[in-house]
């Protein structure tokens, strides 16, 4: 037999593997993305709604603080500085345990989660004396400054350590 003559054809590869439609493993794959993707997002607007009452408190301290500067009254500043921590603290602690404390044992409460005594034995005890002093008293600037970053280190840290 003549081999020119023989029917043999060129050899003919099949179509390479489309990658549409998926194969079931993958789209398994992507739905355990998708879910974790949703979820992610869930907790990340969770805690942005939590931490609001946080972020408008250390907007309004700021503004209290530029006030002072104008202003110069510690007794109004203690006075505002008391009430934005009060209604901060309410927003994130139940109320029955933070709506009837003062004095002391508001200064010991507001120490709480805090790596030491800010308030009851620091710079945040003006909180619960500046309020009841003579306004024309001259008050040190330094401890002015120190008061406020004791009540921006409050308000930045957790209450009851949630985030």
């Amino acid at each position: 037999m003549n081999p020119a003559e023989l029917p043999i054809r060129d050899l003919h590869l099949p179509d390479p593997v489309s990658f549409w439609p998926l194969a079931p493993g993958w789209w398994v794959l992507i739905a355990l993305v998708a879910i974790g993707l949703v979820v992610l997002l869930r907790k990340a607007l969770q805690a942005h709604r939590e931490s609001a009452a946080r972020r408008l408190a250390l907007r309004q301290l700021k503004q209290h603080a530029g006030d002072y500067m104008r202003h110069g009254n510690a007794v109004q500043l203690a006075t505002e500085l008391s009430e934005l921590l009060r209604r901060t603290m309410l927003a994130y602690a139940p109320r029955q345990e933070v709506a009837g404390l003062t004095g002391e044992e508001w200064l010991s409460w507001l120490d709480r989660d805090l790596d030491r005594s800010h308030f009851l034995e620091g710079d945040g005890r003006p909180l619960i004396e500046w309020p009841y002093r003579d306004p024309e008293l001259p008050v040190d600037k330094s401890d002015v400054a120190a008061l406020v970053d004791a009540v921006r280190l409050r308000l930045e840290t957790p209450v009851g350590g949630r985030r």
